[in-house]
C-alpha cells in the first residue's frame, strides 16, 4: 500500500509511518524539512498551503492521512495562537482536498483526523450521533472537519478519527502528567470529576490502521478507550502505576490563573464512547487504563 501522509514529521505521525513501514508499506511524509530517509519512507517538500509539485503524488496514493494541525499544548492561549490553531488545520486540509479533486485517479481512503472534544466539554455521554458542540474547541474540529468533507464529492471514502488524549511514553503530555506524580505532588486536578478521555499508542495506531484498511469504514469514529476515566481515577492509577502517592489536588482557580483558557483541557471533560470502533469490529489491546499505563510505564517506574 502507498500512503501520503500529511503532517507525518509530528509524534503521531512517527508512530503511524513506523507501524507502515514495519508491514512493508510505502511512505510518503509532505514536510517543510525535506531530507533524505531509509528506503520505504519519501520526505515531499511541502509549504503546507499550496498545492504544488507534490499534487502528482496524489494520483499515485491507495491513501492520504491529514495529521496537520498545530498542537493546543501551546500555551498561552493567544489571540495569535488560536489563529494558527486553526490556520494549520483548515488550510492544509483545504490543499490536500484540492489536490485530490484534480487528481486523474484518487486515493480509496482519505483519513482526517479530528478532536474528541468534537461534542464539547460538558452534557451526557457523548458518541458519533451527539452533535457538536458551540464552545471553542469543539468549532475548531468542525472547520477541521469541513476542510477535506469534499473529497466525498469525487467519491473518496472518508473516515474522521476523533481522538482522545494519546498515551505514549514519548507523548509530551503524558510526560507532563507524570510529573508532578513523579515528585510526590501527584492528586485530581480541579474538582477530578471531570472526564479525562484517552487511548493508548498501540490502539491509536491501530484502530487509524483498522479503518484505513476496512473498506467499510466511513464517516466518525471516536478514538477513544472504552473505559470512561475521571481526571481524580486516571491520576490516583498513575499514582499507583508510579507506586507514589495519591494526595495534593491542584486547584481550579490557580491553574486558571497559570494557563488562562487553556485550563478547559485539564478541568473540563466529556465523557465519551468509541460506539462506531466496536461496531465495526475493532477490539482494543488496552481497554482498561491499569493495563495501559503498566504497558507504558513498565520499564520507568
Amino acid at each position: 500500500m502507498k500512503v501520503l501522509l500529511a503532517g507525518g514529521s509530528g509524534f503521531l505521525g512517527r508512530h503511524l509511518t513506523q507501524s507502515l513501514l514495519t508491514d512493508h508499506h510505502q511512505v510518503w511524509i509532505l514536510s517543510r524539512r525535506p531530507q533524505q530517509t531509509p528506503g520505504g519512507l519519501h520526505i515531499v517538500p511541502w509549504d503546507g498551503r499550496s498545492v504544488g509539485d507534490w499534487s502528482r503524488l496524489v494520483g499515485e496514493m491507495d491513501a492520504v492521512v491529514n495529521l496537520s494541525g498545530f498542537s493546543l499544548n501551546h500555551w498561552p492561549w493567544t489571540k495569535a495562537n488560536k489563529r494558527r490553531f486553526l490556520d494549520s488545520r483548515v488550510i492544509p486540509g483545504r490543499a490536500l482536498a484540492s489536490a485530490i479533486a484534480g487528481a486523474d485517479r484518487r486515493p480509496g481512503v482519505f483519513v482526517q483526523i479530528s478532536g474528541i472534544n468534537h461534542y464539547g466539554l460538558r452534557g451526557e455521554a457523548a458518541d458519533e450521533t451527539t452533535p457538536a458542540a458551540d464552545d471553542y474547541l469543539a468549532q475548531l474540529t468542525v472547520a477541521w472537519e469541513d476542510a477535506t468533507r469534499s473529497v466525498e464529492e469525487h467519491g473518496v471514502r472518508r473516515v474522521i478519527c476523533r481522538t482522545a488524549v494519546v498515551l505514549a511514553a514519548d507523548a509530551s503530555l503524558m510526560q507532563l502528567m507524570a510529573l508532578p506524580v513523579r515528585l510526590y505532588a501527584g492528586g485530581p486536578l480541579g474538582s477530578g470529576k471531570q472526564a479525562l478521555p484517552w487511548i493508548h499508542i498501540a490502539d491509536q495506531i491501530g484502530a487509524i490502521r483498522f479503518l484505513m484498511e476496512n473498506r467499510e469504514a466511513s464517516g466518525a469514529y471516536n478514538l477513544i478507550a472504552p473505559q470512561p476515566t475521571s481526571n481524580a481515577e486516571f491520576m490516583r492509577t498513575l499514582a499507583q502505576t508510579l507506586r507514589r502517592p495519591y494526595w495534593l489536588p491542584a486547584p481550579a482557580f490557580l491553574m486558571r490563573l497559570v494557563l488562562g483558557e487553556m485550563s478547559s483541557l485539564v478541568l473540563e471533560g466529556r465523557f465519551a464512547h468509541p460506539r462506531r470502533l466496536l461496531e465495526q469490529g475493532y477490539a482494543f489491546r488496552f481497554p482498561t487504563l491499569p493495563e495501559a499505563l503498566q504497558d507504558i510505564f513498565r520499564s520507568r517506574t
